[in-house]
């Protein structure tokens, strides 16, 4: 594998990004005191330990990028045959991605609520939410979402959308969205990875 280049992650150690998250045993084992990100994160895709890959890549990238990686999953894994409630969930979380406003980011809970949170769309969309600066669903009452959230979300979408074509593909899928999630964490778009 080449280097991996993870410019947006602003931790300057993996430990750092592990503290915040659940990472298996056998992943945590790997683990060293002054492994930088890349590093580790390296090691774990050539581990094959995904899932804990997934886990870490969304608890390091910044909110915009983790949800905009979300939503590329979830299109991945829906394809043509996309419903409705989960198109427009997908749209609204990037809706929020391109621009982070409040507005957008209230638009995104009815529409992930809408999917039944059945696939990869409502959890993209509920990254979206989740990293607003108010979850209170009344008026005048200010609640902020802890800081892990978005991430939570996040991991829950690509990890549906990696299950979702079935245990067959489910390697392959990981492998894609991971090289998606580190072309955004390299200051890419994610688009351009097949």
């Amino acid at each position: 594998m080449t280097e991996i280049n993870l410019t947006k992650i602003q931790q300057p150690s993996a430990a750092e990004i592990c503290d915040a998250i659940e990472l298996d045993e056998e992943a945590l084992v790997l683990l060293q005191e002054s492994m930088a990100p890349a590093a580790y994160l390296q090691l774990l895709i050539e581990k094959e330990l995904y899932p804990d890959a997934v886990k870490f890549l969304a608890g390091a990238l910044p909110k915009r990028e983790a949800t905009w990686w979300a939503c590329l999953a979830a299109r991945e894994s829906l394809g043509e045959a996309i419903s409705p409630d989960d198109n427009k969930a997908i749209q609204l979380a990037e809706a929020w991605v391109y621009k982070p406003t409040p507005e957008n980011c209230k638009a995104a809970l009815p529409a992930a609520q809408a999917t039944g949170f059945k696939n990869a769309a409502g959890w993209a969309a509920m990254a979206a939410f989740w990293s607003g600066d108010n979850i209170s669903p009344m008026e005048g009452t200010i609640v902020p979402p802890p800081d892990y959230l978005t991430g939570k979300a996040v991991i829950g979408a690509v990890m549906l959308a990696a299950a979702q074509n079935g245990f067959q593909q489910m390697k392959n899928n990981y492998q894609l969205f991971l090289k998606q999630g580190i072309d955004i964490a390299g200051g890419g778009d994610g688009r351009s990875i097949q």
